[in-house]
């Protein structure tokens, strides 16, 4: 094929003939190498030599925005911030008013139910890897409308299956890096098998995490278990949710919580079984390769939790930051 040659004059002309769907859910997007805003998703790029493109050089974090309140906004920074620490990233200037971006951000998106994903860069700078390449780091923040779960798979629950791809050493598994291979792999898996979700083993043979979520179940003592966080991502929300089962440890619904080892075994044999996550919540499984898990319903663990952790997420002052629409 003859390539046209692309200018400044007929670039828009060329973008606009492409069917991009999803676009209608980019809201609003900061760039620190415009230090400024957008809300045309065509303009939502950044450079094709920056790290983050060709070596994944970078971390993020994923908040939600729920009734124009941000939930657990310092807690998913923290998370960052450790994220960037770890590997050495210093953060751009402009990350000291990162907060009043996002506020700003939201608002300009218009929409007070979006997701909010904050992204560390080493920058731009060659084609090389050396990170000496890169005369500045830089950020990127997107407020994408939120689209959440068919009521379906809350009600009825899900299917889950055990993936075959190997887990990030405990070193890589503890940053929330730009480097998600693995998770798609993951995610490609499961779709292959006809279900949406899988979770993958540690080393030892034991449940680690699923692509971009959290596992927990209840035992046949109810016992409710979470996967040490070693070897997987510290996830805001079920630590939060491991917190908030402690009420449920009162009233005796549950034995105790803990984080352990849970093995395959343990896990076609537990009563409940559930996923967690910022974008999901608490989303209860009904089947674990194929295996019927409990009464092959959502349990009340579940539904308790699920109950404790939207009352959090939507009335909890302390971890909601306002925003002001007026």
């Amino acid at each position: 094929m003859k390539l046209q040659e692309i200018s400044k004059d007929n670039i828009f002309t060329v973008l606009s003939r492409q069917d991009r769907p999803w676009h209608e859910g980019y809201l609003s997007m900061y760039s620190s190498q415009w230090q400024g805003a957008t809300t045309d998703p065509e303009l939502m790029t950044i450079p094709i030599d920056d790290h983050l493109v060709h070596r994944g050089d970078g971390v993020f974090d994923v908040m939600r925005c729920i009734h124009g309140r941000i939930y657990q906004m310092e807690q998913h920074l923290q998370r960052l911030e450790h994220s960037a620490e770890a590997i050495s990233l210093d953060v751009p200037s402009d990350y000291s008013e990162v907060r009043d971006i996002i506020k700003q951000l939201v608002l300009l998106g218009g929409e007070k139910d979006c997701v909010i994903r904050v992204v560390l860069s080493r920058g731009p700078g060659s084609f090389g890897i050396s990170p000496q390449d890169c005369p500045t780091s830089q950020m990127y923040i997107n407020v994408i409308r939120f689209h959440d779960l068919p009521n379906k798979y809350y009600d009825k629950g899900i299917p889950l299956v055990t993936s075959r791809i190997p887990i990030k050493k405990s070193f890589f598994a503890n940053i929330k890096s730009c480097d998600y291979l693995p998770n798609v792999l993951m995610k490609m898996e499961a779709l292959k098998q006809g279900c949406q979700y899988s979770v993958a083993l540690d080393e030892e043979g034991f449940l680690a995490e699923g692509s971009t979520e959290n596992i927990g179940l209840v035992s046949s003592d109810r016992t409710l278990k979470f996967p040490g966080l070693e070897r997987t991502l510290s996830g805001t929300t079920v630590r939060r949710i491991f917190q908030l089962a402690n009420v449920l440890v009162e009233e005796k619904t549950i034995k105790e919580v803990k984080f352990d080892q849970i093995s395959p075994e343990d896990a076609y044999a537990a009563k409940e079984i559930f996923l967690t996550g910022t974008s999901l919540n608490i989303l209860p499984v009904v089947s674990y390769d194929k295996r019927c898990i409990g009464e092959g319903v959502p349990g009340p663990v579940y539904s308790k939790l699920s109950s404790l952790l939207w009352k959090d997420m939507t009335e909890n002052k302390e971890f909601l930051t306002p925003i002001d629409w007026d």
